[in-house]
């Protein structure tokens, strides 16, 4: 889910990254969120990405039912000083990311593109396509 740049990030960005998504995972498993609404909502932090400069985080997210998503990225963004700061204490950067949480919607797409491929119109033309 690059946002950032085009580029493909540095192993840098890749590993801190990892070290952020286990950060707050495990914050979210321990309950160190004052929000019940999140602690109720089983949350799972799919994807992590980081700006070249390490000064900016995009954290994606999924819960276990899908409902109150937008709530939830709400609620977690508001989370997001007193989780900045327990990622602070657990990694030694010069700078501390800022985080934006954001909903994971590439679980929605892959439904839609799946939904799609069964449609009967498509699954013909792709018979048509495998016979030329």
């Amino acid at each position: 889910m690059a946002l950032f740049n085009s580029k493909e990030p540095s192993q840098r960005q890749l590993r801190i990254a990892q070290e952020i998504k286990k950060i707050i995972a495990s914050a979210l498993e321990r309950g160190e969120v004052r929000n019940p609404l999140i602690l109720d909502n089983f949350v799972t932090i799919t994807d992590v990405d980081v700006s070249p400069d390490l000064k900016y985080c995009t954290i994606y997210f999924m819960t276990l039912n899908g409902q109150n998503l937008g709530q939830i990225e709400d609620d977690l963004n508001a989370e997001a000083w007193g989780m900045k700061k327990i990622i602070a204490s657990k990694l030694k950067l010069r700078y501390t990311p800022d985080l934006n949480f954001r909903m994971d919607t590439s679980f929605e797409e892959v439904d839609r593109i799946e939904k799609l491929l069964r449609d009967p119109k498509v699954a013909k033309d792709l018979e048509n396509t495998e016979e030329d």
